[in-house]
């Protein structure tokens, strides 16, 4: 199987270290395995999109020499695909139409004494599962029980964490897949969109490695292929939380080579690539691509001892079920 990774970062703001990390470990893993590397911009969530800041990305991403193999796909022009996903999953029955407002998911679960947590996942309680009694239908939701009820857990490997396991329907609940802004859900968008991309690899930071079961859900329902997955570390702040747009987090300096040079550094030495690689890009050498083309080699070295297969299957309901990895995973 031909290796294709991708890179999807959401047009709210320039690059900043977090997502310079992902952004490289994705392209060296795809280099090291001598395959294609991908940009996506996850611009479905228009609200949060800042006018400019797609330009900007790709303007940082050409400076530090992480430059895609073919020009980039847009969220915010794949409604007919989603629409198309969600059809399906609606007249399969494994999606429905949900009335509730958050408020109310909150207070059905006080009621049954589930206190929710702050910035824990709001897991819903099924109220509409089985129909919407004459209330107005707002958001979409996906079925997390099998065909008999029961509850779904899906095991994975992820190839640095090695094996991984949720129960999706106790710990997330039926999640929504349109919102009741009309927006299309990430969960649905990415899943569609790593399908229509053939993507077989996903590297990205350790922070959406818990979207991973719910994505697997959706690639099962919707009989797609599961791409492999490698969550690599997030870069935390001074304050010890992740690194992000949302909470200041600088742009990169791309201004200058020697600039560009630092950023890959700085994400080189937070990825785990060796100090002698990390110096050379201190130190200087000719180009970018010169430090590009031995962090691939450093990268190779050390992390591909044998491709991890992917460790989930789907039975006839479209549920997903353990699968078999013998092979060596990757650090």
């Amino acid at each position: 199987m031909s290796y294709i990774g991708r890179f999807a970062p959401s047009p709210t703001g320039p690059l900043h270290a977090g997502s310079l990390a992902a952004a490289l470990a994705s392209w060296l893993d795809a280099r090291a395995h001598r395959g294609r590397w991908l940009l996506r911009l996850e611009d479905v969530d228009t609200p949060r999109c800042v006018p400019g800041a797609d330009a900007h990305i790709l303007r940082q991403l050409q400076a530090l020499g992480l430059t895609p193999d073919e020009a980039p796909w847009r969220q915010s022009q794949r409604a007919h695909a989603y629409a198309a996903a969600l059809q399906g999953l609606l007249e399969q029955g494994d999606a429905y139409h949900c009335a509730c407002t958050r408020k109310e998911v909150e207070a059905a679960l006080a009621t049954a004494g589930r206190v929710h947590e702050a910035h824990a996942e709001l897991v819903y309680p099924g109220t509409c599962r089985h129909g919407l009694a004459g209330r107005v239908p707002r958001a979409v939701r996906l079925r997390t029980c099998d065909a008999h009820g029961q509850d779904i857990v899906v095991s994975w490997r992820d190839r640095r964490a090695g094996p991984q396991q949720q129960n999706v329907t106790r710990e997330v609940g039926d999640f929504v897949l349109r919102r009741a802004d009309g927006l299309w859900a990430y969960q649905l968008a990415v899943v569609v969109d790593d399908a229509a991309q053939g993507i077989t690899d996903i590297v990205r930071g350790a922070d959406l490695a818990d979207n991973t079961p719910r994505q697997i859900l959706l690639q099962c329902r919707l009989g797609l292929p599961r791409p492999r997955h490698l969550h690599v570390p997030l870069v935390l702040g001074d304050d010890g939380r992740k690194l992000s747009k949302q909470h200041g987090a600088p742009a990169i300096d791309v201004q200058s080579q020697d600039g560009a040079l630092r950023a890959l550094a700085q994400a080189a030495m937070h990825l785990g690539l060796p100090e002698t690689l990390i110096a050379r890009a201190c130190a200087g050498p000719a180009t970018v691509s010169d430090w590009l083309a031995q962090a691939v080699e450093a990268w190779r070295a050390s992390h591909l001892p044998g491709a991890a297969s992917p460790a989930v299957t789907c039975d006839d309901n479209g549920a997903p079920g353990v699968g078999h990895d013998a092979s060596t995973p990757i650090r």
